[in-house]
């Protein structure tokens, strides 16, 4: 440092030697200095998402090489989701999973455009299988938001979606196992006969029981990585566009109807372009009350970085509701990436591409609190 602080005049004056040996600090300076701002800024594009879905990330991609910035993200994004549905990633993905206590798979999906704040999301979807589609054509084909149910199936047929079942052999066999184990994990509270040890039918308690909830350890035992996954994905193009969507088949023997946190703008994921982008996955039904997703973009437009906006995202989630499970990935608009966990003993996995990874998938763990 002092040599590299030399005057010109005193360069100058010294011998070969010397000069020599300035010059070659100074060069590694330079050098350093030149590194230090490479990895200050790293590159773009990007995509990431959810649990080690390489295959998703992969098509995500492909497709967004081909496809360029601005209306590729779109493209992009809806190829990484929807290749997870086809390949049923995890079986908790797409269709042929996680039955609900009727036997019936139901999909919940959602998509972002962080240049605009548009959003498309499908809740308890049936027969139709590509559920992030449906919701990309519900920001695209409606001034709407959300739709469910039925009519979302509706909806569907009518712009040209195949109606078709959502069954397949095992799932129906999953289905037969849980009947077989009294309907256990069971979501029912406040019921009789008791939903711990019978499959009902229910009917409500005289006198609704406060603080069953929390008595058992909410997210402990009935939420986990085997029996329900969520896709979240974000993806950021070299103008700091960002787009965000998520797909899944939900909670496994959930009550009929049930809708989770994915097809939440700002739980399950969220995405603001020359900001960043979020997406969420784990139990669904106490994470959407935090909007972590949101949370996180948010704290990223107020200057945290990608570390302290995931951490502190999910920080108020564990605080009130310890047994939870689930994980956030987040995404800042310049390439920026990290994520953050709780209640997965073995860490948080997740799956990264871009040109900081020589354009390879790779998975990264985070280790949860």
């Amino acid at each position: 440092m002092i040599r590299a602080s030399l005057s010109r005049d005193a360069q100058y004056h010294m011998t070969g030697k010397m000069a020599l040996r300035t010059t070659v600090p100074v060069f590694l300076l330079l050098l350093s200095a030149f590194l230090s701002h490479v990895e200050a800024s790293p590159p773009v594009p990007l995509v990431i998402n959810t649990w080690p879905f390489t295959n998703a990330t992969e098509k995500a991609w492909q497709v967004l090489q081909i496809s360029g910035a601005g209306h590729g993200l779109l493209d992009a994004l809806v190829a990484g989701c929807g290749e997870c549905q086809t390949q049923r990633c995890d079986g908790t993905v797409g269709y042929g999973g996680s039955p609900d206590e009727s036997g019936e798979t139901t999909l919940d999906a959602m998509i972002m455009n962080g240049d605009t704040f548009e959003v498309g999301a499908v809740g308890d979807l049936r027969r139709v299988k590509d559920a992030i589609g449906v919701a990309r054509a519900v920001m695209e084909y409606t001034e709407h938001t959300l739709i469910v149910g039925e009519s979302a199936t509706r909806f569907a047929v009518g712009m040209g979606f195949k109606e078709e079942s959502l069954s397949t052999n095992s799932s129906r066999q999953m289905w037969k196992d849980w009947r077989a184990r009294n309907c256990q994990p069971n979501y029912r509270q406040n019921v009789t006969p008791d939903p711990r040890s019978s499959c009902g039918p229910y009917r409500p308690l005289a006198k609704r029981g406060r603080g069953v909830l929390g008595a058992r350890g909410r997210g402990s035992a009935a939420v986990g990585p085997d029996n329900h996954d969520t896709i979240g994905m974000v993806v950021v193009d070299e103008g700091s566009h960002v787009m965000a969507g998520t797909s899944t088949n939900g909670m496994n023997h959930k009550v009929p109807g049930r809708v989770g946190d994915s097809p939440v703008m700002g739980a399950g994921a969220y995405a603001w372009s020359k900001v960043g982008g979020a997406a969420a996955t784990g139990d669904g039904d106490i994470m959407m009350r935090f909007l972590p997703s949101f949370q996180a973009v948010n704290l990223l437009q107020q200057g945290r970085n990608v570390t302290q906006a995931a951490r502190e995202a999910i920080a108020p989630i564990a605080k009130f509701f310890p047994h939870y499970v689930g994980a956030l990935i987040v995404a800042d608009a310049v390439g920026n990436f990290d994520a953050a966990c709780h209640g997965l003993s073995g860490g948080f996995h997740y799956s990264v591409v871009s040109p900081a990874t020589a354009g390879k998938v790779r998975v990264f763990v985070a280790q949860c609190s």
